[in-house]
This record gives structure tokens, C-alpha cells and sequence, in this order.
């Protein structure tokens, strides 16, 4: 181009990652960029033209990219791109020719860099570097600021707590020898102003912590003489964190076990402590309020006021831009508080808490709750297993156990978690079953692999405990993970019915539209994540349940590359965001949990998040990609 117009300006700063360079690198990138025509169904880039040489930007038009799924799992996967959208990066980056065959389907105009120029542009710009290198990464940072924005507005001091512990710490801890006598601790307590004091041995390792509830319980009320010994009171059973651990870690500990203070300690020494205090005061979210009602809640108006607390809560955190991994594992432990404390209500109602059975019990999440993965509309999935006391058969215990179990399901449908259509509830009598059960259960399914088997498989296999006697579950867990891993014909069947299920990404538009013009998000999208990462974690003996967390440990024993497991990962993250943004507007507009849905129009989003959202779509394509050569489909 000969001279650089207003309007070539104007179309860059509308997409990234040209809206974050700086000016002057910008138009040193537009003075060498020519203009490229291509008809309707011209080839632009091919495998057959060798190593790349162009950085292409679609100034018009669309471009498709036409290959087998058998080859999708090279970077360059079937896509299709519009306007603003750039390529073919990977080949650009590798030095190698395109995988795929870049064609136009309606006329269409390019700006195109040659690759010296491209290359130079990368040492050059920040923005464009980044961008080219973890593309969907940066999409998903440009996404979060217009999520913020859509939200009440938050301080701007306010921390993230993705801030690790050592940026949270306010100053050096106030301590006391373990044989600093009571009196003394109280006195420095009051004239420091601080509710707590942490006796350290002469190594500066902590060894008790002594807090103001325990002042009026272990001080007040006994009257001890208080001359004694300060670490005869303290409380020795103590929490650590390592300095570089995030705040959400710490909020999470502090809510899952009732803590007020996390010690944070390094090289076995005490460096700090955080407090409740210390972590929401400006997040304005009160995680150990919600905890400490839960706990004491004893009238099912006290368990909905804190299934409230958790959707506000949860409302709060988006606004905040708490990161969707880290915001979904808090609305999972919350609610995991609030089962728990269903169960033990009921448990203690009928009987059984205190007698021996209730050793024998453990309730179990499946599902969205069993992978740690729940937004805001969540029915119910849980189970129950159990071993046999003396004298009782298994029948016995069901009996037992079914009326009980109704009562819970019950209680957490009037708290927001509405019963499960397919009635995949404790209070079924097929999903109460004993240990013994439940393992011919499993290798039933396993065995002989039919569609319903690979249905209850998608659904039980993300087990885990809530309540109970967790022993049982990782029992279970450790007797599957060899039973599955050992059949390759099950796990090839797995695949091929996670293959069925395709990423709505259409040949002539963006996407794949279903009723009223709406994609599913939960069916389309998230559920080929959640398919392909069971199916690796059970070939490669993986034990955990979240899909984040399996794709993580599954990759280095599948020879998977990091960069790849990443932009799934991040892709699955988004489209959680878009589901939970989703939800939250619903009960905004005063929707009740029935109506609560997982469909959304994307002609209804924002211009970013629609160029992102296709973006995942591909990434779970490639995803499909990959499952499709391990298991040769």
C-alpha cells in the first residue's frame, strides 16, 4: 500500500491483537502490507505451496480451512475465519507448510505481511508477539475486560485473588515464645489490635495459635489463671500455606474447615499470616460468613438463605473477575458445605448419624458436582455407597437408606439444586448400592459397552465424596482406574460415542444453530472437553475427577504438548464464563432454577466473545482431533 488511510487504521484498532499495539509499530506493519484479491473458492494457502511466507488478515470476506479430522491435530485444524481474523499462524511460527488448504468461500480481500516482515513484527511489538504465540489466551484477556465491564464496577484497589499470599501479607507477624504467659499475650493482642498471636520455637517454626473466640472459650469462661503458660491453651493442630500459593487457596481453606487466619510459612518458618480480613475486605464477598452458616444451619429456611449467599457470592466474583477454574471451585465447595450439611441434618433426624451404619456411609457427587465443575443451574447427580454391617445384607441397608436419601433430595431441590430428570439420585435404588455392587456395576458397563452403559459411564465415572466415609470412593476410584485402563476395547467405544458429539461450527457461517437460534453450551460445548479428558485420564490411570485436572495430569503420560492441553484448557474456561455469565443474567430477569437453561443466541454477543467462542469450538475440535487419532477413528 502506498499511503496509509484513516479507514485501514480504523479496521486494525477494532481487532486484536492490532487494538494493543503501539501506533508506531502498527503502521510500520501496514507500510509494508499489500492487498490480495481471492474469488469465490480460490486457494490462498495450501500444503502444496511449501513453508509459509504470508501473515494473512482478512479485511473481507471468509476463508475456510478444508481438512480431515483423521490430520486435525496440527494447529492449523478445520476452522473457518472472518473479518479481523488472522493466519495461518502455527505454520508461520514453525516454519513449515499449512496443514490445511486456506480457501475462499465468497470474495474476498486480505492484507497480507511477508514472512521477514512478520518475523521482524515480533521481535518488535509486545502485543503482537504474545498474541501469535498463546492466541486464544489473549482473546480470553481482551473477553475478561468486557466481562468486568458488564458487571457492577469494582475498586480499582481491589485484589485479585489470583495475587499470590506474599503480596497479601500486611506486615510481619506478632509472635510470642510458647512459654510467654497468658497475661502478657492478651496485653500485646490488645495494644497491637490484633485477634490473634502465633507462639514459633527458637527456629521461628510456628507451634500454636491462639485467637479471640479461643480467648472468651479457653480464657474467660474456664477463668484460668492467667500466669500459665500461653501454649497450654493454643490450639496445635495449624494450617499452612507456602508464601507463593494464591489467595483463592487460602479462601477456600479458610471456608472449607472454618479458619479465620491462614500462617503462611517457608522453609518451615513462619513469614506471615493472612486473615479473612485481609483477603475480602475489598473483594466484599464474606466466604467464611457463608461457611459458618452453613455450618450452623438447622431449619431449611437457614439452608436457603446460604444457597442464596453462594449465588451472590458467585455474582460478586465474576464481577471481580475471578477467574472461572478458581469460581467454579468455590460455588463446588459451597455447595459440597451445604450437602454436607443436608445429609448430616437428615442423618441425625432419622437416626443413623448416631448409629455404627453412619461409619459405613459415604454420599457421592457425580456429574458437574463431581468434577468440581458446577455454575449456577446444576440439578442434582449423587449416589451412595456403602459396605455391610454384621448381620445386615445389602437389601437391609437400602431399605434403610432410600426413605432417608428422599428426604435429602428433597431438601436440596427446595435449597436450588432441582431434582435429576433421569432420576440419577441417591434415592434410587439402583444408585445406593454397597462397594461390592458398585464394582459389578462398573465392570458390568465396562464389559459390555453398550450405548446405555457408555451413557452411565459419561454420568458415574466423575465420582466423588461429599460426605462420609470418603475411604470408600478412593477405594472404588483406585479398583476403576486399572479395571478401565486394562480394556482398550471400552475405551475405544468411549471414543467413538465422544465423537458423535461435534462442536456446532458451521461451513457456511460462524456456528451450527439449534432451536430459536441458540447454541447448547453445556451438550456442544462443554461436554466434548468433559468426554475426551475422561477418556485420557482412564487410559493413562488418572484419579481425579475434574476435567482441568485430568487433562493436566493425562498429558505428559500421553506425550501430549503443554501448549496444546492449555489453549483447551483455556478454550473450556471460556465457554464455562459464557454458561455462568448466562446464568446469572437469568436469575438477574428473575428466572427460578427450573428455567435456568444452557442455551444462548451468539448473534446476542459481543462482537469478542463471538469471535472467541468460535475459537473454543475449534480448540474442541482439535481436541476431538486427537481422541480420534489415539483410538485410530
Amino acid at each position: 500500500m502506498s499511503a496509509i488511510h484513516s479507514s485501514q487504521l480504523s479496521f486494525f484498532a477494532a481487532h486484536a491483537p492490532f487494538d494493543k499495539m503501539e501506533p508506531a509499530h502498527l503502521l510500520w506493519m501496514l507500510e509494508r502490507m499489500k492487498l490480495g484479491y481471492y474469488p469465490l473458492g480460490e486457494v490462498i494457502v495450501s500444503p502444496e505451496q511449501g513453508v509459509a511466507g504470508r501473515f494473512l488478515v482478512i479485511k473481507q470476506g471468509l476463508v475456510q480451512g478444508e481438512q480431515s479430522v483423521a490430520h486435525a491435530s496440527e494447529t492449523d485444524a478445520w476452522l473457518e475465519l472472518a473479518e479481523g481474523e488472522c493466519f495461518p499462524l502455527g505454520a508461520l511460527l514453525a516454519h513449515r507448510p499449512v496443514a490445511s488448504i486456506y480457501r475462499s468461500v465468497v470474495d474476498t480481500f486480505c492484507y497480507e505481511l511477508p514472512l521477514s516482515d512478520f518475523h521482524t513484527l515480533l521481535g518488535m511489538s509486545a502485543p503482537f508477539r504474545d498474541f501469535c504465540t498463546r492466541r486464544i489466551a489473549n482473546l480470553l484477556e481482551h473477553s475478561k475486560q468486557v466481562i468486568q465491564a458488564q458487571y457492577t464496577q469494582s475498586s480499582s484497589e481491589q485484589q485479585s485473588l489470583n495475587s499470590p499470599l506474599s503480596a497479601v501479607i500486611r506486615g510481619a507477624p506478632v509472635t510470642c515464645s510458647p512459654q510467654t504467659t497468658v497475661r502478657e499475650v492478651l496485653a500485646r493482642m490488645c495494644d497491637a489490635h490484633i485477634g490473634s498471636m502465633i507462639a514459633v520455637d527458637s527456629d521461628g517454626r510456628p507451634v500454636g495459635i491462639l485467637t479471640l473466640p479461643d480467648v472468651l472459650e479457653r480464657i474467660a469462661l474456664p477463668q484460668i489463671d492467667l500466669e500459665l503458660p500461653v501454649i497450654g491453651i493454643m490450639t496445635l493442630q495449624l494450617t499452612f500455606l507456602p508464601p507463593h500459593a494464591l489467595a483463592y487457596e487460602a479462601a477456600l481453606t479458610m471456608a472449607r474447615q472454618g479458619f479465620r487466619h491462614v500462617l503462611v510459612v517457608e522453609n518451615e518458618k513462619l513469614v506471615g499470616i493472612v486473615s479473612e480480613k485481609d483477603l475480602f475486605a475489598l473483594q466484599r464477598v464474606g466466604l467464611r460468613q457463608i461457611g459458618s452458616g452453613i455450618r450452623h444451619a438447622k431449619k431449611l429456611e437457614e439452608l436457603q438463605q446460604s444457597a442464596r449467599d453462594i449465588r451472590r457470592m458467585a455474582h460478586n466474583m465474576m464481577a471481580q473477575g475471578v477467574a472461572a477454574e478458581q469460581l467454579t471451585q468455590f460455588i463446588s465447595t459451597f455447595n459440597d458445605l451445604l450437602t454436607s450439611r443436608v445429609v448430616e441434618l437428615e442423618y441425625d433426624a432419622s437416626g443413623i448419624g448416631a448409629s455404627p451404619l453412619a461409619a459405613r456411609l459415604c454420599w457421592m457427587a457425580l456429574g458437574s458436582e463431581g468434577r468440581f465443575e458446577q455454575t449456577l443451574n446444576t440439578d442434582q447427580d449423587n449416589a451412595i455407597i456403602f459396605t455391610v454391617p454384621e448381620g445386615m445384607t445389602a437389601d437391609g441397608v437400602r431399605e434403610l437408606m432410600l426413605p432417608v436419601a428422599r428426604r435429602i433430595n428433597e431438601t436440596l431441590a427446595l435449597c436450588g439444586f432441582p431434582l435429576c430428570r433421569g432420576n440419577v439420585m441417591a434415592s434410587n435404588r439402583e444408585w445406593c448400592l454397597s462397594l461390592d455392587e458398585w464394582r459389578r456395576k462398573f465392570s458390568d458397563w465396562i464389559t459390555n459397552g453398550t450405548p446405555l452403559a457408555l451413557l452411565h459411564a459419561s454420568i458415574f465415572f466423575d465420582f466423588r465424596s461429599v460426605y462420609g466415609a470418603h475411604a470408600l470412593t478412593d477405594e472404588l476410584r483406585l479398583w476403576l482406574s486399572r479395571a478401565a485402563s486394562d480394556n482398550t476395547r471400552f475405551l475405544h467405544q468411549m471414543a467413538e460415542n465422544a465423537m458423535s458429539n461435534r462442536p456446532p461450527l458451521g461451513v457456511v457461517r460462524d456456528f451450527v444453530v439449534g432451536r430459536e437460534h441458540t447454541l447448547d453450551l453445556k451438550l456442544n460445548g462443554i461436554t466434548p472437553f468433559v468426554d475426551a479428558a475422561r477418556i485420557f485420564s482412564l487410559a493413562a490411570g488418572v484419579t481425579q475427577t475434574s476435567t482441568l485436572q485430568r487433562l493436566r495430569a493425562s498429558a505428559a503420560r500421553l506425550k501430549i504438548h503443554p501448549s496444546e492441553v492449555e489453549a483447551w484448557i483455556d478454550a473450556f474456561l471460556f465457554i464455562q464464563v459464557l454458561r455462568m455469565r448466562h446464568h446469572d443474567e437469568g436469575q438477574e430477569r428473575g428466572l427460578s432454577d427450573d428455567e435456568l437453561d444452557n442455551r444462548i443466541d451468539p448473534e446476542a454477543l459481543h462482537e469478542l466473545d463471538r469471535r472467541i467462542l468460535k475459537e473454543a469450538f475449534r480448540q474442541a475440535r482439535k481436541l476431538q482431533a486427537r481422541l480420534a487419532l489415539e483410538y485410530h477413528l
